[in-house]
């Protein structure tokens, strides 16, 4: 119960639909202003369904978007105990060279990789401690009516479905939301997925035979190449979990991947140290599924004061920023921050969306933009000294220059307002490199020029 709420008056009900990240970390925030929660999710409970189930055991890089949401509500210290801190890349370039990029010049400027599962499974557990908070596992939503907040669910056990009436529905079931299908059924709503061509598998680094990691683990290992590319995340026990991301079809791609020879052909000719770091490689892309990489962006997220939608179900980006869990986190801040500053709910769940999704739409766009330069330039030349240049001007000026990727990652920054700042400092710096390089050419002639004299003068 919130403070100064009236002991005889009727405490509003919630229901969430998704006990993932979202949906999980929702229910604590909405616990905090006095709602009664009940959350429905169609998979097992986490905390006893087996890890990785289905050979998806994706690791995630936890950042200060989704630091500080889970700090609001005093979460964080337990999350950074099961958590590996990533000081930067190490890039494992074609070449065989393996060089070391810091995500920052200052000591907070890093990441933190998580199991997801884990991570999960701790929301849950915090959640269900909250006062007035359920979970309800082994139910998919079958029905909502948008206008009243009422769903009905269904057991995968089967049976008849139930219905539940509610005040408010959230809609936290990701890209393939339910929730967002009987929203915007029959309204002028805005819709688009977008796939990429390439897919994700996942893989292991195993400790070494002698229980230590077999790279450095406080790191996120990157092995880039235009037709794939790998990378790899620490986890607390010194092992490594890879993502593997190729093409679906064509002349190199998963398809190809149909025999131990082409397998072991392929990291031999692509990651070339990569083969030795993982022993159960064949087993592994023989037995593990190959995911999808897929982008959504839809409008509206929101019905009235009844329903609205959170994290991927509103806005899923492709993995690239490791900004996926972060902006759904973020999510779950701002939505309180609304519901703290409205009291019609109707016009908080408005203010939500005014000021998430014009962002959401902006890291749509630099996940993919990411993407390309982690598959194509992050091991090239000019890459490297791009960021040794953001780096080094961030350093001698901090409170004037930000790099992108740390107003991303290592600040709360809109999405939108970091890009435009970086724009208008690439545009600083490409003045600058073409004013030195004409300085330098214009050096250069009146050296050649003197000593051209120097020679006439000399006959």
């Amino acid at each position: 119960m919130t403070d100064g709420q009236n002991p005889f008056s009727r405490q509003e009900r919630v229901v969430v639909i998704g006990a993932g990240l979202s949906g999980s970390l929702a229910a604590v925030y909405l616990a905090r202003h006095g709602y009664l929660v009940d959350v429905y999710e169609r998979r097992p409970d986490p905390r006893t369904a087996p890890a990785g189930l289905g050979g998806r055991s994706i690791n995630l890089g936890l950042s200060a978007r989704g630091m500080r949401a889970l700090d609001e509500v005093g979460l964080l210290a337990d999350v950074l105990k099961r958590s590996v801190p990533m000081r930067g890349r190490v890039v494992h370039s074609p070449d065989g060279a393996v060089r070391f990029q810091p995500y920052g010049v200052r000591e907070h400027e890093i990441l933190h990789s998580v199991l997801r599962d884990e991570l999960i499974a701790l929301l849950v557990d915090a959640a269900e401690t909250s006062a007035g908070v359920r979970f309800h596992f082994g139910w998919r939503l079958n029905r909502l009516d948008r206008d009243t907040a009422t769903v009905e669910v269904l057991s995968e056990a089967g049976g008849d479905p139930v219905e539940v009436g509610a005040d408010l529905v959230v809609g936290a079931d990701g890209i393939h939301s339910v929730v967002r299908q009987h929203l915007q059924r029959g309204l002028r709503a805005d819709y688009s997925q977008e796939f990429l061509e390439w897919g994700y598998k996942e893989l292991t680094i195993p400790v070494g035979d002698d229980g230590e990691p077999r790279v450095r683990l406080e790191a996120l290992h990157v092995w880039p190449g235009e037709s794939a590319m790998m990378v790899a995340h620490p986890n607390v026990d010194g092992s490594l979990t890879c993502s593997l991301f190729m093409p679906h079809e064509g002349p190199v791609s998963f398809a190809t991947l149909d025999t131990p020879e082409a397998v072991l052909g392929f990291f031999r000719a692509n990651f070339a140290d990569a083969e030795e770091l993982m022993p159960n490689l064949v087993e592994e892309i023989a037995g593990h599924p190959v995911g999808h990489l897929v982008t959504v962006r839809t409008a509206p997220w929101r019905h009235g004061d009844r329903v609205v939608l959170i994290g991927d179900a509103a806005h899923a980006v492709v993995p690239f920023y490791g900004q996926g869990m972060n902006s759904a986190f973020e999510d779950c801040l701002v939505l309180s921050d609304c519901l703290a500053r409205h009291t019609d709910r109707a016009a908080a769940l408005a203010a939500f969306e005014a000021a998430r999704k014009p962002h959401t739409d902006v890291l749509a766009d630099l996940s993919i933009a990411n993407f390309v330069d982690l598959r194509d330039r992050v091991h090239k030349p000019g890459y490297t000294a791009h960021a040794v240049a953001d780096r080094l001007l961030s350093r001698l000026m901090p409170d004037r220059w930000t790099p992108l990727y740390t107003m991303v990652a290592h600040t709360t920054t809109p999405y939108a307002d970091a890009l435009a700042r970086a724009k208008r400092q690439d545009r600083i710096l490409r003045g600058a490199t073409a004013a030195a390089g004409a300085l330098a050419a214009l050096g250069a002639v009146t050296t050649i020029g003197a000593a051209l004299r120097r020679r006439s003068r000399g006959r």
